[in-house]
């Protein structure tokens, strides 16, 4: 069979799903199979607990948590008593399986008192396996008992205690250990702790110094720190009630045990031996154990021998003597392990009564090694008694089962192991024989041999005889065979004293009996005692009828390999362990069987809810019959027995789940009724009671308070005296005592100051002379050097001169000799060729010298461009270094055109050189020599300039690019400080609450309240009624202010340790976050500067935009003014919560007429005086036009009549023409403007038959509603429609304020114009031409208050500011009234006032409060999402004001000119700015979690249950059953439900006025807990890992990206935290085949890890018929390709996980001066400047 390699600790072995049926296999199957990987894997978690928590089995992968949920259920719903059978060999991992069941239960189940009876179980299981478990060849941790642990359950299934049993300690492991093993682990803890200071007194030391623990040569076990593990011992111990105390008389006792192996004894004769004198090891032990040294050392070397008559001692040889010593350490190790189990069990002990529980059973495995003792014998059989009591449950019983009730079944062959078990305990067998052998006088091991040879040899399969041994016999067990010395029987119980001791030394556990620890008084002294066998082949029949009468769940665990190797699966053996199990028959037998059954009387008793009275019949059989074939209509689901009805997988849950329903839909109708009556009759009770009370209790308070008025005003008068004489004399005393320290002090310091400058002047003195006379030795020095140097270069110089001159001179004599007449003209030509050869030399040995130069350069370069990346300044130091060389290439392409020119004049001169001597014929070789190498050096120039080019450039690209890449690397460093700050943070706020709390704790555990009654104001009691805060809570927050004045003494019941963590703790947070402080500053100033040139938006200021401002709060106060008469309406209306209120005649409905008729009367008003102005300027346009533009039909004909001239008659005909035109274009005018008003008119029209359809909706929507919540919806619809109509008047009434300005400008214009005009017509006019007009009345304006933007208040209102601006104030009302971030703009403005005052204490004194204020509220309501996100956006306000208005010009840029009037001029406040930003972060860090609070129980339903497109899933997978959920398919999330969610969170912080920035972060966040959650039951679900549902995961996610676009939110980064979620989606869809699907699919899932792409392709499953099961050599492609891939072993993604938050300076246009306090806040005390 081919195994898959790399299965989990727990995982069901997937691949028996190929081999058998999936779907019987996936339903019926009651074995877990768990596969030890020999490494620890991350699936058991808080997480992966929750998960498994309710649900079925079969419904996600199987697990050891799948087991123990279907025990915990089974046992609730049948109230039957579980157990769960953790077996397998040695090393398989038995123990951790039952220790995770365990746990499973502990979170699950909780306890039932505070007594914390879960952790108490789980504590249990370090201490036995400390003291229980060591290290064998096969398991670094083999139990090395057995143990059966009960967890008792109350009736509520809740844990009240446990019980546990063992069964057979191998205690020769205490004083033998074989090759590579070691002994128990809490010897090697004590050794690794010896250096504790507690443990001095044991005189412990190294493992290896210890007999009993350095046999094995192994004392350490890889990745195990015993020293760890010794801290959790003790911490269990402590847990489980055992006292330090005795704590270290078991340490002392373990410890004594380790010196007792280490005694050593003196052979005196062959009979007789001596411990040493003065034996260091005994010492200890005697010490240690409180025994005398002389008893001690004698009994350990003789023996009592006890007659009839008489008592002997006598002497034992040395190997005696060594024997007795191991059977001593042995007694002691049995007797303290009892001790410690029965000490476990008194703490777990239930103080209730039991009503069920839960057994789980670890066991030995099966154990065979080359040499075995009798504890592998009786190890062995029980593992034959556990595999019988398997084959009985699942096979015989089963089948017998089938067959006796007649059902239609086919028998299955299995392996039947009652053979074996017979040979063991059956009359006369091992055991039987063994019992015999011990009553014999002269019983020896040779005589038992021989009866078991006699007895069973060749008459029983299973025995047999090894060849070579006469001593030794083998039984073939149904793992293995296995092979037992007779030998070692002896040395399994030696006695504890030698008295009992045989004479011949040696002591056969054969003929040795168990004594019993207390002998009873009527017991005979002759009475038979029970071996060791005995004793266990009866704990072993009790155990087996307590797991018969429960219902075994079983937990078979799997070896991979026989080393201990992780990850390595060898199929052979995995199978050879398997068929031993049962688990091939189980799965066979399972798949065709019934395993649930009901009598036919359970059945009816059970369901005869179902049933209708005409169902019911007198034959019960019939009856179920009738009522099954209606309920479940496949009858292959169920069979018909004699006497029981037998149910398929899965049917029962489905039958329960009817039953459910039913009952509790007449459970709702009748606790409906009498709740109501019950109510009722409480509420007339409770209303008689109260009347009575508040009358007594408001007398009572009256006088209370009366007395209180009077006691407080001589309180007052006593204490002004007190405190006036106690401070003044605290004064005086100060005083003195600072002026006599300040004496002395400035003496001590001018003292001081005198010496130093004494010193000084010393020092001065003494430095003048030495370094006169150092740097006239160096002028000396260094003149005497330059001297000779000159005179040596002098020398060389005349040298040279005098060498040419002689070669001159010999040259010219020979010139002269031989060309007479030509020597001048030779001469030059030859010290011409001279030159240029020598200027040629140079210029190549220049050439040389550059490339030397441009390569070591090269070098220096690229060493430099090394460094660059070390560092940003080594980066700039680089590109100055490239820039100092290419200045040096600069220079040197100077220097090659300087050559160049002088190339120019060589050949100038080289040409008439060759004119001259072209009758000579002497330089033509040497002219075309020339040439050729001035081509050579200009290609070579070329070459070179051409490279260095090239070079410059590429480097010049590699630091652009290296650049780059380290400001990314640099800010990836700064989000990763910037997290790793905001963590620290947050652990800080997490460790200040808990101070606060233990804070609180202490003060109510040291205050006694004193009885009576503690009043309180009106506001407070509304706030108490609001969120239900009792006056107790009131007494316990101010204890902290009465605590300050009591004296010192009691803070010192304070725990000082703690508190002094705490501080060291805040320290170091303090300087870590300065640090952090000082880089974010950095980053930001270097960002500041990076923005500074960008353009500064344009101010808007000017007089209509104030007008505009004020006129908009103006509306906004009235507004508010209107929403708290509907508040009050509302109220109104739920205290009556009759029908009545909403009718045409009640006292809201008038309420409610009123309110609008204000309004519109208003509206009225503000009509009339806009028609008033515009009369007013018609009549003034009027009066100014002139005369002879009038056109008044009567004047036209009278002109008419007057002319009488053909020419006047076409003039007027002309004129008419113009005046018709005139006319027609005015008619064409009007006829547009009342087109326009009927359009108007029928849009209107329109949207009054819109708005009537949608009253319609919802008056229909109303009416199905009841009565309370009819009021409510209509209320809340009157509500919104008053607000809209609200706005829409304060629109018109802007536009109506606008036009009215203009008027009045226009007005102004035309008074001007009317006055001249008047003047005018005075002057012309007679003063009897004067008429009395009536005088227009004048509007005269208010003049405006010119406001400083502060507010002023006083410093005893302090706390009432905090109160009402902070503590009471509602969000809701705030965002839908006021403007957003008032209160941080009150807050600040109060700030600036103070900071005006150039008042410290009042500035700091006003902050502190502000913070401890939102600090409180956040801790009040920090689940209401409305609060926190209300109270970030005030922070972050708060926070940008402080910076807007701090007088640093980086945050200035933005501000108009009298917004930079307004900064603070005498503080500064970076510090509270800090603080403000530290509190934001905290705000916003719990605004993630309530977010993720709010989200969780919607995302897997809405993202992955529910079928957003309909029929796209089709059928569920075969073989995973449907989950039965009590929940109604209503009642569940859907992704509309999401969406909406995401909606509201989205207006709530626009209506907050939250920064953009912030939304998009919060945005991102919440994107990413939705991908987390979604990917991590994706991973955990088989039943959702198909191609459709990767294909609905694709359509919900492009949904969310949707509205991304919609809100304009998709650079928020949101969309990039979907992407592992989408490369799962796509995962589902694409092929699973070939190579190049691998390799597609590698390039793909680039955001998913190598474990949860392999996970995904494991849980495949197909649903349709196109789809194929992935096969396991794919899968293994895909490890393969991405085995090189560095990524994080993860399999679930951390849903916890916070992203950095940033908040970016956004300054606010709004104009502190234009800011209205309204009067809603209750802020009256406040006054503005």
């Amino acid at each position: 069979m081919d195994v898959p390699k790399g299965l989990g600790w727990q995982s069901w072995v997937s691949w028996f799903s190929s081999k058998e049926d999936p779907s019987d296999f996936g339903a019926a199957c009651i074995v877990l199979v768990a596969i030890n990987p020999y490494e620890q894997l991350p699936i058991y978690g808080e997480d992966i607990i929750n998960a498994y928590s309710g649900q079925n089995m079969g419904d996600m992968d199987p697990h050891i948590f799948a087991v123990a949920e279907e025990a915990y259920k089974q046992m609730a719903r049948d109230e039957r008593n579980q157990s769960i059978i953790v077996s397998g060999e040695s090393g398989a991992g038995k123990t951790v399986s039952a220790k995770y069941a365990m746990r499973y239960f502990a979170t699950v189940s909780g306890s039932a008192s505070e007594a914390n009876v879960e952790e108490k179980v789980l504590a249990s299981n370090p201490i036995m396996e400390s003291i229980g478990n060591a290290k064998t060849t096969r398991n670094d941790n083999s139990s090395r008992f057995g143990k059966y642990i009960e967890i008792g359950f109350d009736k509520r299934y809740r844990i009240i205690g446990a019980n546990m049993r063992t069964y057979l300690l191998e205690k020769s492991r205490v004083v033998f250990q074989a090759e590579e093993e070691r002994n128990y682990h809490i010897f090697y803890q004590l050794c690794a702790s010896a250096a504790l200071p507690e443990f001095k007194t044991l005189r412990l030391g190294n493992a290896n110094y210890f007999h009993y623990t350095k046999q094995g040569g192994s004392p350490v076990i890889d990745g195990v720190d015993d020293a760890k593990e010794m801290v959790n011992t003790r911490q269990a111990c402590t847990l489980l009630g055992i006292s330090d105390s005795y704590q270290m008389g078991i340490f002392r006792i373990l410890a004594g045990i380790l010196h007792l192996g280490n005694v050593e004894f003196a052979s005196r004769d062959s009979d007789s031996c001596t411990v040493p004198p003065k034996h260091e090891p005994l010492t200890i032990f005697c010490d240690l154990m409180g025994v005398e040294y002389e008893e001690m050392s004698h009994w350990l070397c003789h023996r009592k021998l006890a007659t009839a008559t008489e008592t002997y001692i006598k002497p034992i040889s040395k190997l005696h003597a060594i024997n007795a010593r191991d059977a001593l350490a042995k007694h002691i190790y049995a007797n303290l392990f009892n001790w410690i189990v029965d000490h476990v069990n008194k703490a777990l002990h239930a103080t209730v009564k039991q009503h069920s529980f839960i057994g789980v059973l670890d066991i030995y495995g099966f154990e065979t090694f080359e040499i075995n003792s009798f504890e592998q014998f009786c190890i062995n059989y029980a593992n034959e008694k556990l595999q019988q009591q398997f084959n009985m449950h699942v096979f015989k019983l089963e089948q017998e089962e089938y067959m006796k009730e007649q059902i239609p079944w086919t028998l299955i062959d299995f392996y039947d192991n009652q053979p074996c078990i017979n040979l063991i305990e059956a009359k006369m067998g091992v055991l039987d024989l063994l019992d015999e052998e011990c009553k014999m006088p002269k019983g020896s091991d040779d005589s038992w041999a021989q009866k078991l040879y006699n007895t069973h040899l060749n008459k029983c399969a299973l025995f047999e005889k090894p060849r070579m041994s006469n001593k030794a016999f083998i039984i073939k067990h149904f793992a293995d065979k296995f092979k037992l010395l007779l030998e070692l029987f002896q040395d399994e119980e030696k006695v504890l004293s030698p008295t009992s001791a045989t004479p011949s030394g040696r002591v056969p556990l054969s003929r040795m009996p168990i004594k019993p620890a207390k002998a009873r008084p009527g017991q005979a002294s002759k009475e038979h005692k029970k071996t060791v066998g005995h004793q266990f082949r009866n704990s072993l029949h009790l155990l087996m009828e307590t797991l018969n009468a429960t219902t075994p769940h079983y937990v078979r665990c799997i070896k991979p390999n026989d080393f201990k190797f992780p990850f390595t699966f060898d199929e052979k053996r995995a199978v050879q362990q398997l068929r031993a199990c049962g688990v091939l028959e189980t799965i066979r037998i399972s798949a065709a069987g019934f395993p649930s059954r009901w009598t036919y009387q359970e059945f009816f008793s059970r369901y005869r809810v179902l049933m209708k009275q005409k169902d019911v019949l007198g034959d019960r059989k019939q009856t179920c019959k009738n009522v099954l074939e209606k309920l479940i209509q496949d009858k292959d689901k169920y069979q018909f027995g004699k006497t029981k009805i037998f149910f398929r997988a899965g049917q029962v849950a489905y039958l329960e789940k009817i039953r459910a329903d039913k009952l509790r839909a007449a459970c709702i109708r009748i606790q409906k009724t009498i709740r109501g009556w019950l109510m009722r009759k409480k509420y007339m009770r409770m209303r008689r009671a109260a009347i009575t009370i508040q009358r007594h209790v408001r007398g009572y308070q009256a006088r209370c308070y009366a007395t209180f008025l009077r006691r407080t005003r001589a309180a007052i008068t006593i204490q002004k005296f007190q405190r006036m004489y106690v401070v003044r004399k605290r004064y005086r005393c100060m005083r003195d005592a600072t002026i006599a320290l300040q004496a002395l002090l400035r003496g001590y310091m001018v003292r001081n100051k005198y010496q130093m400058m004494l010193r000084e002047h010393k020092c001065v003195v003494l430095q003048k002379h030495v370094r006169g006379w150092l740097a006239r030795r160096r002028y000396r020095r260094t003149l005497r050097a330059i001297v000779y140097l000159q005179c040596c270069y002098r020398r060389m110089m005349a040298k040279r001169e005098l060498k040419k001159l002689k070669i001159e001179a010999r040259s010219v004599e020979r010139y002269k000799k031989l060309h007479i007449g030509l020597e001048n003209k030779i001469m030059q030509l030859q010290r011409k060729i001279d030159e240029q050869n020598k200027e040629y030399k140079s210029l190549l040995e220049k050439m040389n010298s550059l490339e030397l130069t441009y390569s070591t350069e090269t070098e220096k370069l690229r060493s430099d461009v090394e460094r660059l990346r070390m560092s940003e300044e080594e980066a700039k130091n680089a590109t100055n270094r490239v820039l100092s060389l290419q200045e040096e290439i600069a220079k040197l392409r100077k220097e090659l055109h300087q050559t160049q020119s002088e190339k120019k004049s060589i050949e100038e001169r080289a040409d008439k050189y060759k004119h001259e001597t072209e009758q000579a014929c002497m330089g033509s070789q040497l002219v075309s020599e020339l040439k050729e190498q001035n081509s050579l050096l200009k290609t070579e120039k070329e070459e070179l300039n051409r490279r260095i080019h090239d070079q410059a450039k590429e480097i010049t690209e590699s630091m652009e690019k290296k650049l780059v890449e380290e400001t990314k690397q640099l800010e990836l460093d700064l989000n990763d400080e910037r997290l790793r700050y905001q963590n620290l943070l947050n652990e800080f706020s997490r460790l200040e609450e808990r101070y606060d709390d233990l804070k609180d704790e202490m003060n109510l555990m040291v205050s006694i309240p004193k009885p009576g009654h503690k009043r309180t104001d009106s506001t407070h009691s509304s706030n108490e009624s609001e969120y239900t805060f009792s006056s107790e809570i009131t007494e316990a927050e101010d204890l902290p202010l009465r605590m300050e004045q009591e004296p010192s003494e009691k803070k010192a019941a304070l725990d000082m340790s703690l508190f002094l963590k705490l501080q060291k703790r805040v320290s170091e947070l303090e300087q870590e976050k300065q640090s952090l402080q000082d880089e974010l500053d950095r980053k930001e100033e270097q960002a500041l500067r990076a923005k500074a040139k960008e353009e500064e938006r344009p101010p808007i200021r000017g007089a209509e935009l104030e007008y505009e401002s004020l006129k908009r709060q103006e509306l906004e106060s009235e507004n508010k003014k209107l929403k708290n008469e509907l508040n009050e309406l509302q109220k109104a209306l739920t205290e009556t919560r009759a029908p009545e209120v909403t009718a045409p005649g009640a006292p809201a409905y008038r309420v409610l007429l009123d309110q609008l008729t204000s309004v519109s009367e208003e509206l009225e008003v503000r009509k009339e005086e806009v028609l008033i102005l515009r009369s007013q300027l018609v009549s003034q346009k009027e009066a100014i036009q002139p005369k002879h533009t009038m056109t008044d039909a009567t004047i036209l004909l009278e002109d008419v009549q007057k002319m009488k001239d053909k020419g006047e008659i076409a003039q007027a005909y002309i004129g008419l023409k113009e005046t018709n035109r005139l006319l027609e274009s005015q008619l064409q005018s009007q006829k547009k403007s009342h087109e326009n008003e009927l359009e108007s008119l029928r849009g209107e029209i329109q949207s009054l038959k819109e708005e009537n359809n949608r009253q319609q909706q919802l008056l229909a929507q109303n009416l199905q509603l009841p009565p309370e919540a009819r009021i409510e919806a209509s209320l809340q619809h009157e509500i919104t429609r008053l607000t809209n109509e609200n706005l829409d008047l304060m629109e018109q009434l802007e536009k109506q304020d606008k036009t009215v300005r203009k008027l009045k400008k226009q007005l102004k214009v035309f008074a001007k114009k009317i006055g001249e005009l008047e003047v005018g017509q005075m002057e012309n006019t007679s003063p009897g031409q004067i008429i009395d007009e009536p005088i227009r009345p004048v509007n005269i304006p208010r003049k405006e208050k010119d406001f400083q933007g502060m507010l002023e208040y006083k410093k005893e209102d302090e706390q009432k500011l905090v109160k009402n601006l902070i503590l009471e104030l509602k969000p809701r009302g705030v965002a839908v009234n006021l403007i957003p971030g008032l209160p941080a703009y009150i807050l600040f403005m109060c700030v600036r006032h103070a900071d005006y005052l150039n008042d410290d204490q009042k500035v700091r004194s006003l902050l502190t409060s502000t913070i401890n204020g939102i600090k409180k509220v956040l801790k009040k309501r920090g689940d209401d999402f409305e609060t926190v996100s209300f109270w970030l956006s005030n922070t972050c306000r708060f926070l940008h004001c402080l910076k807007q208005y701090s007088g640093e010009e980086g945050f200035m840029k933005h501000n108009t000119p009298r917004q930079n009037e307004h900064c603070l001029t005498n503080f500064d406040l970076a510090e509270y700015r800090q603080v403000l930003s530290d509190l934001a972060i905290q705000i916003y860090q719990q605004l993630v979690r309530v977010l993720e609070n709010i989200l969780q129980p919607m995302i897997v339903s809405g993202m992955l249950e529910h079928e957003t497109i309909q029929g796209v899933s089709g059928v569920k997978p075969t073989g995973l059953r449907k989950r039965t959920s009590s929940i109604a398919d209503e009642g569940t999330y859907t992704l509309d439900s999401i969406i909406r969610q995401l909606n509201s969170f989205h207006s709530v912080m626009c209506q907050h006025g939250m920064d953009p920035e912030l939304i998009k972060q919060v945005v991102k966040q919440m994107f990413y807990i939705i991908g987390a959650i979604t990917l991590n039951n994706l991973l955990l679900r088989k039943d959702m890992c198909s191609w459709s549902k990767g294909m609905q995961i694709r359509y919900n996610v492009s949904q969310l990206e949707e509205w991304l676009r919609d809100k304009n939110l998709m650079n928020s980064g949101a969309k990039e935290t979907l992407e592992p979620l989408i490369q799962a989606a796509q995962l589902l869809q694409v092929k699973k085949k070939t190579d190049e699907d691998a390799e597609a699919i590698c390039s793909m899932c680039n955001a998913l890890t190598t474990a949860q792409i392999v996970k995904v392709l494991n849980l495949y499953t197909p649903v349709n018929e196109f789809e194929e099961r992935v096969l396991v050599s794919f899968i293994r492609t895909i490890q393969v390709r991405l085995r090189d891939r560095k990524d994080s072993p993860q399999l679930l993604m951390d849903a916890k996980h916070i992203f950095p938050v940033t908040f970016p300076f956004n300054p606010s246009s709004l104009a502190l001066e234009t800011i209205q306090i309204p009067a809603s806040l209750g802020l009256g005390f406040i006054s503005r400047v």
